[in-house]
């Protein structure tokens, strides 16, 4: 079993600020240390894009040029979104259990932790409405919970979930580390910006 940090991928076409990877549209990117320069690119693209609203005027105005144009929302919005969160495969069958939906966002990966020490469930977006529940010392994981029936079901312990998340969040910083030297290579004047962005949206903050 395999707990990996996915980012949502969308459409990339005539990007040129800076060298973006190739991926399937609405496909998902799996978050480590071992992506590729170009791969980490299309993640900062990706998260850059998904934060690009008009920000308040408490922000500051809007830079003119292109990429700053294109930054201003990542760096300048309090609350960042990074479409995805933690998927959950069988690496044995190839069956997942947990998928993000739509509106899941690996900002809220912490989620995990409430199954675990909080509520005791969460659910993780919608098409598919992945959930998980603790039920004593179990974690049950159900890949559709709204679904037709015959949905994945599998049930886990909660020090093996436990484990699993941690190395997800290892993933994560990790990614976040790699994507700190990116950015001192591809965007030096915003290097520090950046990384700090990249780590608010993926919440790799420690927790206050």
């Amino acid at each position: 079993m395999v707990m990996q940090p996915v980012l949502e991928i969308s459409a990339a076409d005539d990007f040129a600020l800076w060298p973006v990877g190739e991926q399937e549209s609405y496909g998902y990117l799996v978050l480590n240390e071992e992506l590729t320069p170009a791969e980490v690119g299309t993640a900062g693209m990706q998260i850059a894009d998904r934060n690009g609203f008009e920000p308040e005027e408490e922000h500051g105005p809007c830079p003119t040029d292109p990429l700053g144009t294109f930054l201003h929302g990542l760096l300048t919005m309090p609350d960042l979104f990074a479409a995805g969160g933690f998927r959950v495969t069988d690496t044995t069958t190839g069956t997942v259990f947990v998928e993000p939906g739509c509106c899941n966002g690996l900002e809220t990966w912490r989620d995990w932790l409430e199954v675990l020490d909080g509520s005791g469930c969460s659910y993780f977006g919608h098409d598919p409405s992945s959930v998980a529940e603790r039920v004593g010392d179990m974690v049950r994981l159900t890949f559709d919970a709204y679904g037709t029936g015959g949905s994945p079901v599998i049930e886990l312990s909660v020090d093996q979930v436990r484990r699993l998340v941690a190395g997800a969040q290892q993933d994560v910083q990790d990614f976040v580390g790699l994507a700190g030297m990116w950015a001192e290579q591809h965007l030096p004047v915003h290097a520090a910006a950046v990384t700090a962005a990249l780590a608010r949206a993926l919440d790799t903050v420690p927790a206050q």
